[in-house]
């Protein structure tokens, strides 16, 4: 199972020099993937223990694989990051001083067709993430109705061409193949527009996986339990691939960091607490040249992070 997780992490240099500077303790890879980011980590940081987490049980084998050279310092569990703070063990809640996301499907992922994510094979329409979990993506395309399966379409992929390729599924139903999947939402897109740029599938696949796994709950979900987690001095960093999942990293980052606005035009005095957290880089962070040239599907990598602020006497409730 190794084999097929053994990839190189998405910007890995810059997520270990990012971690350097946080105190000893734990840090929580919340998608361990096969291990990657978790054993430059680990080898970077002797000082820490790992806590690795997937909701995918192939990346969890492959997780415990590789990392299983550090002993007790490293513990995978499989679980998913929407519900980190059950996840942690409450004893080592205290001792988070990290926490890592690096979102989306994983090139381990696309690249079994058995799976189901990938337009390239012909395989059944799957596309869970947890194969315990019921909902499929066979699910979405066959049982939706048109609006609701439209509207998952222009939401998740930001799709234009929404209406016209859910109306072209419902009229072609039941699509039992990614293949099958592909070639109808080809045929629904006008031909001037799918002679240029992706594979014209591209954007309805990205939406129909987030849909079947609850990608943009569950990512609220794990941000608001990571900032409740870390303490004073820890940092989460967020890998995101996907517009909608970096804007609400984004969104969620300058909230936490941006005192309220005083009022204008008024001799007041400012009162107001410190913030609880630290944007340690106003703008996203990018792969540079040479990691895209040699990895393409990094390109579209957006690096995020924040650190908790260390404040005298007590410290500020997010």
């Amino acid at each position: 199972m190794r084999g097929q997780f053994d990839h190189v992490p998405v910007m890995g240099r810059e997520v270990v020099e990012l971690f350097l500077p946080v105190p000893a303790g734990l840090i929580v890879d919340a998608t361990v993937g096969g291990g990657g980011h978790a054993a430059a980590l680990l080898v970077a940081r002797p000082d820490c223990s790992l806590l690795g987490i997937d909701r995918d049980a192939d990346a969890v084998s492959a997780a415990r694989d590789r990392l299983g050279a550090f002993g007790d310092r490293a513990q995978v569990v499989q679980g998913r990051f929407g519900q980190l703070r059950d996840v942690v063990p409450e004893h080592e809640q205290r001792d988070v001083i990290a926490v890592l996301f690096d979102l989306g499907v994983s090139s381990a992922q696309l690249d079994r067709p058995e799976r189901g994510f990938s337009y390239r094979f012909d395989a059944p329409l799957d596309m869970r993430m947890d194969a315990a979990q019921s909902l499929t993506a066979y699910d979405v395309v066959n049982t939706y109705d048109e609006a609701n399966l439209s509207s998952v379409i222009a939401r998740f992929g930001e799709e234009r061409f929404a209406n016209r390729i859910a109306a072209a599924i419902v009229a072609q139903r039941p699509i039992e193949t990614t293949l099958q999947l592909a070639e109808v939402v080809k045929i629904a897109i006008p031909a001037a527009t799918r002679r240029r740029g992706p594979h014209p599938a591209r954007r309805t696949f990205q939406a129909i996986r987030m849909e079947v796994n609850q990608e943009l709950p569950n990512l609220a979900a794990g941000l608001d339990d990571a900032v409740h987690l870390v303490g004073p001095g820890g940092r989460i960093q967020v890998l995101a691939y996907h517009s909608l999942e970096d804007r609400m990293v984004k969104e969620r980052f300058v909230g936490l960091s941006r005192q309220p606005e005083l009022p204008s035009r008024l001799p007041v005095r400012d009162t107001r607490p410190p913030t609880p957290f630290t944007l340690i880089s106003r703008r996203a962070l990018r792969p540079t040249p040479q990691e895209v040239a040699d990895n393409p599907r990094a390109e579209s990598a957006r690096l995020r992070v924040i650190e908790r602020r260390v404040i005298e006497g007590g410290e500020p409730t997010p």
